[in-house]
């Protein structure tokens, strides 16, 4: 799984890697077979739509430090 940041802590936990950072875009890229992410997972895991049960990239995020690309902010 990758995430595409603007801002990131300067240590991340071991599943997650700087991949680029161009241009002020940061590529992370996240290991999700690692066992410290999946315990991450369970943690942030709600129900988001009735039935449907996932975690927000928002959520994973803020617990993270990262600041994600926001692809729906106008130019």
């Amino acid at each position: 799984m990758k995430l595409y940041a603007t801002s990131i802590p300067q240590v991340l936990p071991s599943w997650a890697t700087v991949i680029s950072n161009d241009a002020g875009l940061i590529e992370v890229e996240i290991n999700d077979e690692d066992p410290g992410f999946y315990s991450i997972i369970e943690e942030l895991s709600t129900e988001i739509q009735p039935g449907v049960i996932g975690v927000k990239a928002s959520d994973l995020c803020q617990i993270l430090s990262i600041e994600m690309v926001d692809t729906n902010k106008e130019v």
